[in-house]
């Protein structure tokens, strides 16, 4: 979850490094719990056959084991299930001779809860319940005091610090803005926080806090490519190209679903021609082609896109959800006023496809 509302920070202020007077914007981001589970996998569950060894003794004689997560919302709290292993023994003479053990569910209730600097998200547990196979709760005290003690806090470890994410930011921003820019980089970073999270049927809403441009930015038209842009950029487009088929691919593979990929190819193919186009010059009597394929198909894709990512594993998925989060908050920024001058138009792409290019040269340079 770290990487992912990272990439989606570093996207929103991009744009913001070249402003000055600011004023405090709130911009919503959703967390699916597809998302959620990914990254409490993917931080936890990196023991043998996918399980999170929340305990052991020196001799791993005793231990406390979590098995395949199920994560959903209940009552303004996220609902976590894991299926338990545990065993209490003691070591004689390098044997192990196990005394108890019990099989059985752990669930628990987190709320999403913010600091009181509200510099850090993180989901602390508000009550654990344990079941046995047959639904009956565990009865056993020693055992259910360890779990209480043992699995909760590592259960709460999943979180967000904006502190100690400040610096990745500021180096990630820096590589693909100019370097008289990052004063101002600094200043955004510092008024970064979180200003709402709460739980709800389809995953966390997040509100992060940040200040913008006082006024909307009248960026001037961008010129179209040149021979040479066109040849860099179609360079750096057929790496995200060959990715999303190769994933369309695998996901129709994985969900047996031949309408999946003719639905995700079609638009794939759209989003090539609509881009290219974009990047040459256009009548100014004729209607955008970035514009007109975001409106007309970014309601059809989004769905498709969260189908895939719930599919994919978890570092493909991850890459997924970022995607779709990502363009859902270039229109959130288009409502408050496109306060950073990102706009959803050719202008926009050649904007941001020259800001990508010249990121990307300057790493390759290093």
């Amino acid at each position: 979850m770290n990487k992912y509302l990272l990439t989606i920070i570093v996207s929103i202020l991009a744009g913001a490094a070249k402003t000055g007077l600011a004023e405090p914007h709130n911009l919503p981001i959703q967390l699916d719990y597809s998302l959620i589970k990914k990254a409490v996998v993917s931080q936890l569950f990196k023991g043998e056959g996918g399980a999170a060894e929340v305990w052991n003794d020196k001799h791993k004689c005793s231990f406390l084991k979590l098995y395949n997560p199920r994560i959903s919302g209940e009552g303004g709290q996220i609902k976590l299930l894991n299926d338990v292993q545990a065993q209490l023994g003691k070591s004689f003479a390098g044997q192990c001779i196990p005394f108890l053990a019990w099989d059985g569910a752990l669930e628990t209730f987190q709320k999403p809860t913010i600091s009181a600097d509200q510099s850090v998200l993180s989901i602390p547990v508000t009550k654990a319940n344990a079941y046995d196979k047959q639904g009956r709760q565990l009865a056993i005290a020693q055992l259910q005091d360890l779990i209480l003690k043992a699995a909760a806090p590592k259960l709460a470890e999943v979180k967000l610090d904006l502190n100690k994410s400040r610096g990745d930011m500021e180096r990630t921003l820096t590589g693909f803005l100019p370097k008289e820019n990052a004063g101002e980089i600094k200043k955004i970073l510092a008024t970064l926080k979180f200003s709402g999270a709460e739980a709800n049927d389809d995953g966390i809403k997040v509100k992060l806090a940040f200040d913008a441009p006082l006024k909307k930015l009248n960026p001037k038209p961008e010129a179209p490519f040149t021979e040479a842009e066109q040849k860099q950029w179609q360079a750096n487009w057929q790496e995200w190209d060959g990715f999303l088929s190769k994933a369309i691919n695998q996901a129709a593979s994985e969900t047996q679903s031949q309408e999946l990929r003719d639905t995700l190819t079609e638009i794939l193919v759209e989003s090539r021609s609509a881009f290219q186009a974009g990047l040459k010059s256009q009548s100014p009597e004729s209607a955008d082609p970035v514009r007109v394929f975001f409106t007309d198909t970014w309601q059809k894709l989004a769905p498709q896109l969260r189908t895939l990512a719930k599919e994919l594993p978890e570092i493909e998925g991850l890459r997924y959800m970022t995607f779709i989060a990502a363009t859902d908050v270039m229109y959130e920024l288009e409502n408050i006023g496109a306060p950073f001058g990102l706009e959803v138009s050719s202008d926009g792409l050649r904007r941001l496809a020259r800001m990508l290019m010249a990121g990307k040269q300057q790493a390759e340079a290093k």
